[in-house]
């Protein structure tokens, strides 16, 4: 009696599948900031021109923290995707928050409108923490991996109030 070939039953897509996963899923998460910096490329001035908390971050400490909160969201996204779950809602959650993202800095900076602005990060932040739940279903590490973005934009909406209070006469 002859045995069967093996199957390959490795549900993981390819290494060049990953990859090209990866590369798409950091574009779309440093394209939202690409955005942003086509829109407003002179954030940092008007951030100093504002009245700000003085529990508000230096200009300087913006670029490093969301370097790294891009990358973490776009890795999350990838772990989601590799197990085939970034589709339907997790997706539309995903691309969501994205967009949102993505509108804030023209919103804030470059049209001025920080009361709308506001709206926008408070429905981000809603959406981040959509998002986190949603992701948590399929991977803990992609969850985990969204809980500083969180983080930080619950602190940017804070920030984001106390600006458009502080300055809501100018």
């Amino acid at each position: 009696m002859g045995t069967a070939a093996p199957r390959d039953t490795d549900p993981r897509p390819s290494a060049p599948a990953q990859a090209a996963a990866l590369a798409v899923l950091l574009a779309a998460a440093f394209g939202s900031a690409l955005i942003g910096v086509l829109a407003s490329p002179d954030t940092a001035g008007e951030y100093a021109s504002l009245t700000r908390p003085g529990w508000a971050p230096p200009s300087s400490a913006f670029g490093p923290v969301w370097t790294v909160l891009y990358a973490a969201i776009a890795l999350a996204g990838w772990l989601v995707w590799r197990r085939g779950a970034l589709r339907g809602t997790a997706l539309a959650l995903f691309a969501g928050q994205l967009v949102l993202n993505a509108l804030w800095t023209p919103l804030f900076f470059a049209a001025g409108l920080r009361g709308t602005a506001l709206v926008d990060i408070v429905l981000l932040l809603a959406l981040i923490t959509a998002t986190i739940a949603v992701f948590r279903r399929t991977s803990a590490a992609a969850a985990l991996l969204l809980v500083p973005y969180w983080a930080w934009v619950a602190f940017a909406t804070a920030l984001n109030a106390a600006i458009w209070w502080l300055n809501r006469g100018a």
